[in-house]
């Protein structure tokens, strides 16, 4: 007489910190965007503070975000839209991202990734096979403002930047001028030259320092650290957008 077991596979679950629907910064048409738990990397302009701890996000299945998307389908679709996940950093929780990833991209709903690259390597290429798009943020081309402005190291952003190159993942560039901190012209053009030698970047955006997210530091009693720095001025802004396109760059 034989005997069989059966087992049940735990669904596959995450931590969270909310979604919302954004338009023309998170990708391509209306997104619904899904912000993820967890950033190993303490940028001093960080505009989420309340994302850095897995601890202080919810538990969520991979279910209960697919239906929580598909509710929002029909908006998106007809908007030219699709999913970002976001964060903190969406790389932290790697099968939970690919997870999502994969069943957007099977449901027919185009996929970005919104990363500073600096978990990369724990993004395997099928979870990037499942990715349209993917929002590389690069936050100084300098090393040693990289390390003072995130307390990070750069050199694994630019190696995942040379990958996505190599698999032909389309990629936009986010790069935050921040005066006195991202604003140094030889950087930039070493960045330029950088990306100009990929062939898989779309565009740039050089997205202005802002302080838009000082009532959360106040609300979390946590000191922000560039309260003082003021925003460029478009000038400056304009500057660097140049400097961009001087190498064959679409800089917006």
């Amino acid at each position: 007489m034989s005997t069989s077991t059966s087992t049940t596979t735990a669904p596959l679950t995450g931590r969270i910190h909310s979604w919302d629907l954004s338009t023309g910064v998170d990708g391509p048409g209306t997104r619904f965007v899904l912000f993820l738990s967890g950033c190993p990397l303490r940028c001093l302009y960080c505009s989420n503070p309340d994302t850095w701890h897995m601890r202080d996000g919810r538990p969520a299945t991979v279910d209960e975000v697919m239906a929580e998307i598909e509710k929002y389908r029909p908006f998106i679709t007809a908007a030219g839209g699709g999913v970002t996940l976001t964060g903190g950093e969406a790389l932290l929780q790697p099968q939970f991202t690919g997870e999502i990833l994969r069943r957007c991209k099977e449901s027919g709903l185009h996929t970005a990734l919104d990363t500073s690259g600096f978990l990369g390597a724990r993004a395997s290429d099928a979870l990037l096979a499942d990715t349209d798009l993917v929002l590389l943020d690069i936050k100084s081309f300098d090393i040693r403002t990289y390390r003072k402005l995130t307390g990070g190291d750069l050199a694994p952003t630019l190696t995942f930047a040379t990958r996505l190159d190599r698999l032909g993942v389309p990629v936009w560039i986010r790069y935050v001028l921040v005066p006195g901190w991202t604003d140094d012209p030889e950087a930039v053009d070493g960045l330029g030259a950088f990306l100009a030698g990929l062939g898989n970047v779309d565009r740039v955006d050089v997205l202005p320092f802002h302080r838009l997210g000082l009532p959360k530091y106040e609300a979390l009693g946590i000191p922000f650290p560039l309260r003082d720095t003021p925003a460029p001025d478009p000038g400056l802004t304009e500057r660097v957008r140049e400097q961009f396109r001087e190498h064959g760059l679409r800089a917006l």
